[in-house]
């Protein structure tokens, strides 16, 4: 059986046709064209697939796609504005933080929402904020240095 479910996302009005046991995001990238959720582990361990519901993030392998009625969803596509990259974003590329770029949305999204709630956080508030993205590639220490020069308004380092 399926229902309508009708949230923001990533700033406009969108309804899905969703089954009650589907997962957020599988109707993200298989009913709403938002690829940039990755899907790694389906257990909310990985963290590739954060996304942010009001402002917070969550893993969306871990919630149902029911669970965002009424709600504000925002993905990685949606942290850029209309052909530009966010600062962080763009950081991100500067610092060589994206590599395989599997976890990449998750990291960028767990970052955003870290800086949106504190522009300038410590080193421990940092380490906080991304330990829940696992990451192969970078040994977070790129992601890390992405994330400072961001707060500090110098995407390019």
């Amino acid at each position: 059986m399926t229902r309508p479910v009708g949230f923001r996302l990533n700033g406009r009005a969108v309804t899905a046709e969703v089954a009650d046991d589907e997962l957020l995001c599988d109707c993200l990238r298989e009913r709403l064209g938002q690829v940039g959720t990755r899907v790694g582990c389906r257990e909310g361990i990985c963290g590739s697939c954060n996304v942010l519901l009001d402002g917070a993030p969550v893993r969306s392998c871990l919630l149902l796609a029911v669970q965002a009625e009424g709600r504000e969803v925002t993905t990685v596509e949606g942290l850029a504005a209309v052909g530009e990259l966010s600062a962080l974003q763009r950081a991100f590329v500067d610092h060589g933080a994206v590599q395989c770029g599997f976890c990449t949305a998750g990291l960028l999204v767990s970052a955003t929402a870290l800086l949106g709630r504190n522009p300038e956080p410590s080193d421990r508030e940092l380490t906080e904020a991304l330990a829940g993205n696992l990451c192969r590639c970078t040994g977070y220490s790129k992601v890390v240095a992405a994330v400072r020069a961001a707060a500090a308004g110098r995407a390019g380092g």
